[in-house]
This record gives structure tokens, C-alpha cells and sequence, in this order.
């Protein structure tokens, strides 16, 4: 007998939670529930126009069911709840966004989901664990964590770029304080394998973890460091890698000027480095061990390299995300990719002084776009 589709919530409809809703219905073993809260009115009359390196165009794409609010969508129970908003505790709280399903009039009409938070940072679930523990649900299984590895943004309204020819997932469950537990129980491995299997369907590449909190600080890596320059610089990372084009080649920017690259090299390079051995110290002291499923010292080295395989080639036009918020003016999410490595540091003695400072200045960024979005007639 053909199991029931999963009923799935996706909250956040940017660049990523669209190719997340996109693959998880095409894999056909889950409804998908959007809610679209900015960009309802646009998606509701046109679709989502998807421009895929590996999918190919597809053409007002539209979820099966659209909703304006999660007030809106707390008309039904669902297996799990996706969300793929920015994570910034500063302006809003994931239990203040979600607040119509953590209320008790949802929880006695549907019970409660299983939350699945597919944000970049560290430390994004503390809000939600509160919540849920109090509303006196046992929070244990309730909240799924996330690695995840693609590339996509959004061009215009409307338009998402998705340049990944593989997009990969790690999955693992949120053991609040627990960074050391090595094994899923029967129930957590239940929880995460209904889960795994529509986003398998759908075309990721799946792997459950028995501790995901490594896997996040390693996905980390790239954003604290290198999300976080292009930031502070206004350039993309192909400007410390990709070498400059050569005559008659097809043209791109930015690249390396050959006449101070070596600069680049002998200053800039080893700079970022030493942010990426800041991490790795606090990774010993959070207790994860230097092993391949730990978080192992090669990691390092391997980041450089992959970045820089990623960012020589002439096709690549990905912009990290905080650098697209930046631009627009908007909030950045500062204090789950940064600041969470300065607090969870200083709690346990960690020096990392290049990533406070980079934790310093990206905080004037974020001072002035909060302002602006704070004194706005919407808010």
C-alpha cells in the first residue's frame, strides 16, 4: 500500500525555499504548503519563474497550496515544518514567526510537528526549544537541524538562479547542549527518515547524522569566514581566486589583477586562514574530535581549496547572501553566523580575535540596515 504524502509547511520563500519546495514536490511523497508572505501577491498571479543549471526553466512553478501568513497555514496538522527564513534573532525570533503554531489552540486541535530549521548559523534553534518547552511539549525529536550545501539566489522578482548541479543535506536532531551524543534512537531515526525520503525524492543528496551541531560548524566555515569578507569588501569571493580573463576569452568580474594578486596570496589568503584555525579551536573545545566524523583539522585546508575550485570557474555568479542583504540594505544574519562563534567562544575560553573583528565591523552594517528596517511604516 502507497503511503500517504507527508504534509510538509515551508515558511520563507526566498531563493532557498524555493528550490527546497520545488524539489519536494517534484519528488511526488509530499504536499507542499508555502507560506509567501512578501512575494504572495506575485507567486499567487505568475508562479516562480526557475532558472536551474540542473533542472533546467521552469516556468510559474507554483506549491499546491499558498499561504499569505503562518496564521493563514495553522488550519491543518503537518508532519513537519520547514523554514527557510533568515535567521536573525535581533529583528525576530523563529517562535515569534511561527507563534500560531506554538499556541496551545494548535496544539490541542493538531498536536505539534516536527520543526525542521534550514538556516545558516549556529545556535538558531534556542528560541524555538524554549518555546516548545514552554508550551510543555517535550522538545526532545521536535526540532530538526540542517547542513545545508546549495547555491541559488534570487535575480528578481519572482526569478530564482539555482547553480548547483548537486544540491546535498545533512539531517540530525537538535540535542539542546548536547554536542557529544553519537547515535540516533529508534524514535529519532523514525523522525528523520520520514523526512529524508521526500527530499531524497526530490533530487538531494541525503545523509543523516548522529550529532548534526559539527556538521553545522563546518558549514559554518565558509560563511563566517568567506560570506563575510565579500561583506566587508563588497566583492564577490571570485575576487580571491579566479585569475583574470585572458585575451578574447569571454569576460567576468571581478577576478585577480595579476599586478597585486601576489599580495592577495602572501597577506590576504593566510589572514582568512588563521579565522578558519579560530574555528577549528573552538570545535576541540566544544569537544569534537579530530576525526573524519568529528570535525578533523583537514577541514582547514580543504575549505580554502574547495572555495577556490568553486570561484576560479568564469560561470560562477553566486552571491553569498549576507553580501545580497547588504547591498539591498537589509538586515544580515550577523549573529548566527558570527556572533554565535564569538559568544560560544568566549564562554569557553577560546581566543578569536580575527573573528571578533570581523564580528565588530560587521555589526556597523548591521546597526544601519536595522535602523532603517526598525523605523519602517511595515514594521
Amino acid at each position: 500500500m502507497t503511503a500517504s504524502p507527508k504534509e510538509i509547511l515551508l515558511v520563507g520563500f526566498g531563493a532557498v525555499g524555493s528550490i527546497c519546495a520545488f524539489c519536494l514536490k517534484k519528488g511526488g511523497l509530499a504536499r507542499i504548503t508555502v507560506v509567501a508572505r512578501s512575494s504572495h501577491a506575485l507567486v499567487n498571479d505568475h508562479g516562480v519563474h526557475i532558472k536551474s543549471r540542473r533542472y533546467g526553466e521552469i516556468i510559474g512553478w507554483r506549491p499546491d497550496r499558498l499561504c499569505r501568513s503562518v496564521s493563514d497555514a495553522a488550519d491543518q496538522k503537518y508532519d513537519y515544518v520547514i523554514v527557510t527564513t533568515k535567521a536573525l534573532p535581533d529583528l525576530i525570533t523563529t517562535s515569534t514567526m511561527l507563534a500560531p503554531l506554538l499556541s496551545s489552540t494548535y496544539t490541542k486541535r493538531f498536536g505539534q510537528p516536527t520543526y525542521v530549521l534550514l538556516q545558516n548559523g549556529l545556535n538558531v534553534e534556542l528560541d524555538l526549544y524554549d518555546a516548545l518547552v514552554a508550551l510543555g511539549e517535550p522538545p526532545n525529536s521536535k526540532i530538526i537541524s540542517t547542513s545545508l550545501y546549495t547555491m541559488t539566489n534570487i535575480t528578481a522578482p519572482g526569478v530564482v538562479e539555482h547553480l548547483s548541479m548537486t544540491d546535498s543535506i545533512f539531517l540530525g536532531i537538535y540535542r539542546h547542549g548536547d554536542f557529544t551524543t553519537c547515535a540516533n534512537s529508534d524514535e529519532e531515526t523514525k523522525i528523520l527518515a520520514g523526512l529524508a525520503a521526500p527530499i531524497d525524492s526530490g533530487g538531494f543528496q541525503v545523509q543523516l547524522v548522529p550529532e548534526i551541531q559539527r556538521k553545522k560548524l563546518a558549514k559554518n566555515l565558509i560563511n563566517v569566514v568567506f560570506a563575510s569578507t565579500a561583506t566587508l569588501t563588497d566583492y564577490t569571493v571570485p575576487a580571491l581566486f579566479r585569475p583574470a580573463p585572458k585575451n578574447g576569452s569571454t569576460s567576468y568580474e571581478p577576478y585577480l589583477e595579476p599586478q597585486t594578486a601576489s599580495l592577495i596570496n602572501q597577506y590576504t589568503i593566510p589572514v582568512l586562514r588563521a579565522m578558519l584555525v579560530e574555528v577549528e579551536a573552538l570545535a576541540r573545545a566544544l569537544g569534537f574530535p579530530d576525526t573524519k566524523d568529528g570535525f578533523p583539522s583537514s577541514l582547514v585546508d580543504e575549505t580554502i581549496a574547495n572555495q577556490k575550485r568553486m570561484h576560479e570557474d568564469p560561470r560562477n555568479t553566486h552571491v553569498p547572501s549576507m553580501l545580497l542583504d547588504a547591498r539591498k540594505g537589509q538586515p544580515i544574519e550577523v549573529e548566527v553566523i558570527v556572533g554565535s562563534i564569538v559568544i560560544m567562544a568566549r564562554e569557553r575560553g577560546v581566543p578569536v580575535p580575527r573573528i571578533e573583528t570581523l564580528y565588530a565591523l560587521l555589526l556597523v552594517i548591521q546597526n544601519q540596515a536595522l535602523g532603517c528596517k526598525l523605523s519602517s511604516p511595515a514594521l
